[in-house]
């Protein structure tokens, strides 16, 4: 009898452990369906706003109106950002795609600055619409060799997520059709820069200039993978498949994947300095335990943890079961937005699943901040009447042309959006403003 109990108990078990076996392996594939979905849409989305671009900057060359041709400038530079935004939700981080995202940069430059000023006084210059055409010829044959990689896309079933895993396994992709179309795109836009370089926008920031202000002593792979495994308690004997970022990367770096406790980790740390710039955990997070404030508190534990003193939360949303929190610096009670790092938090038991300090690290440095010379008074004076302040505090921002300036950031409201408007604190200039979605900003702090 008692043996029949025992194979009875051990065949439960045994059916237990497969449907477990079976949820997660649903979930995981349901995670990577997910992924997969979001990069297409961006590619797909990408290679419309190209066409897009192509089209309206031929159309501006075609223009003898300036009453028509700001309008139209102001266009192309909207579209710019979409397809920015597009670049940036790809998993293009190991890949030297820098140039194009610098071709995009110099398109919305051109255009905004041209937009900005009166064009019956200060038309276009010969020199400017002869870098109008070679915009418009370069965005053609990107358009052309993006439309090709997307005809690959669709005709091989090429996917996203087997490129990301590839690349980040140490693999150099350099068979992947989705690399060959990409680099290809990357050559042409470096062959922009280099045949244009007398034209291009003089504020466009030098890639050397990007984390100058990072610290600390050159570490070894070796290093690197011991501080991974510090940092996400690894055992000794843990495997961390560790690479190099490529020359061209803006910054040297290790990146590397990992497994812990049965979850697939990334990330990536500075070669000077040894810091962790960003991770992301793959885990299940199948319900809320935690509330937002308590999963506040383990970001702002997490912070300390990784000697990034002198934040403020600026925002916070819950997406299905995470937590994922804005922190900027925080110098004499000055915002310092260029300082910014996201947290995501599982609100299962406040693990920390994501984290980017990316900018933090690009950014940070010691700052001389100033007396406004504007009163907030004045700096209200200076948006539209028919918004409401709802709060309000002075803060350190990036200019378009990469300076930072002093302004007022003022949380308006009218009868249906929310907006964050920035006013330069020592004239009174509208520096940005943007309408704020989703993410509600943290009023009161």
């Amino acid at each position: 009898m008692k043996r029949w109990i025992v194979i009875a108990l051990l065949g439960l078990t045994l059916l237990i452990s497969v449907f477990w076996g079976l949820r997660i392996n649903q979930q995981r594939d349901m995670m990577v369906v997910h992924a997969e979905n979001n990069y297409q849409r961006a590619f797909h989305d990408l290679t419309y706003h190209l066409d897009v671009l192509h089209e309206e900057i031929g159309t501006t060359l075609a223009l003898n109106s300036t009453e028509r041709m700001t309008p139209q400038l102001i266009e192309i530079w909207r579209l710019t950002a979409q397809a920015q935004s597009d670049v940036a939700q790809l998993p293009l981080v190991v890949l030297p795609f820098n140039q194009t995202e610098l071709y995009l940069s110099e398109v919305g430059d051109f255009t905004y600055d041209v937009a900005m000023r009166d064009l019956d006084e200060n038309p276009l210059s010969d020199d400017e619409l002869e870098k109008l055409t070679a915009l418009y010829q370069t965005s053609e044959q990107i358009r052309e060799n993006v439309r090709i990689t997307q005809n690959q896309v669709l005709n091989e079933e090429l996917k996203w997520v087997e490129l990301e895993m590839l690349l980040t396994q140490g693999d150099t992709g350099d068979t992947h059709s989705l690399v060959d179309g990409l680099l290809s795109v990357n050559d042409l836009a470096t062959d922009f820069q280099e045949a244009h370089s007398h034209t291009l926008s003089p504020t466009l920031p030098s890639q050397h200039d990007h984390f100058k202000h990072i610290d600390g002593e050159q570490v070894s792979a070796d290093e690197a993978v011991e501080k991974i495994k510090d940092q996400f308690e690894l055992d000794e004997e843990a495997l961390v498949d560790l690479n190099t970022s490529e020359e061209s990367a803006q910054l040297a770096t290790y990146y590397g994947s990992f497994e812990a406790q049965e979850n697939h980790g990334y990330v990536e740390v500075s070669q000077q300095g040894g810091h962790i710039l960003n991770y992301m955990m793959n885990r299940d997070v199948s319900h809320a335990e935690l509330g937002l404030n308590e999963a506040q508190n383990e970001a702002e534990s997490f912070l300390n943890q990784q000697d990034l003193n002198s934040m403020t939360l600026l925002q916070a949303a819950q997406y299905d079961q995470i937590g994922v929190f804005e922190f900027v610096g925080l110098e004499d009670d000055v915002y310092v937005y260029p300082d910014k790092v996201m947290i995501k938090v599982a609100l299962d038991d406040g693990a920390i699943v994501g984290f980017n300090a990316t900018d933090y690290y690009r950014n940070h440095q010691k700052r001389d901040v100033e007396e406004p010379e504007l009163t907030l008074q004045e700096a209200e004076n200076a948006i539209n009447h028919h918004l409401t302040v709802e709060d309000h505090h002075l803060a350190i921002i990036d200019e378009r042309d990469g300076e930072e300036v002093l302004s007022y950031a003022l949380f308006c409201t009218n009868e249906t959006d929310t907006y964050r408007i920035f006013i330069d604190a020592n004239t009174g200039r509208e520096v940005m403003a943007e309408i704020l979605h989703d993410v509600e900003p943290i009023w009161g702090l």
